[in-house]
């Protein structure tokens, strides 16, 4: 993989970092009822997804969560965002808010991107 490449996909996570951390960055999301209520792994990872690209401006970038994200407030996960050059970026969800069947969350991304694995 060219240098060039890596510090293009670096960039790209630094963009998305900045982007994130200059934004109010809070959403929420509607879920079936369950108690307490539950957002799905894959639904959060989407969500977040979309909630990166429309706050810089750039394409979705492949988010991962690795567990579903319990409404009760409080409640921390932490999802990867995967760069197209391998290097990734952490991203800390925590609930603040329930309300009724729908979760308010924040996330915040890293400061700093990790690089590829070789």
């Amino acid at each position: 993989m060219s240098k060039a490449r890596k510090t293009t996909g670096i960039s790209i996570l630094t963009a998305v970092a900045a982007g994130t951390l200059l934004l109010g960055c809070s959403t929420s999301v509607e879920v079936k009822k369950s108690t307490p209520p539950k957002l799905s792994a894959e639904k959060l990872s989407s969500t977040l997804s979309q909630k990166l690209a429309d706050a810089t401006g750039q394409p979705k970038p492949h988010v991962s969560c690795p567990e579903d994200l319990v409404g009760k407030v409080g409640t921390t996960s932490r999802c990867t965002l995967t760069a197209d050059d391998g290097s990734t970026l952490g991203v800390t969800v925590k609930v603040t808010s329930v309300s009724g069947d729908q979760i308010h969350y924040d996330y915040k991304a890293d400061d700093k991107a990790s690089p590829a694995s070789s």
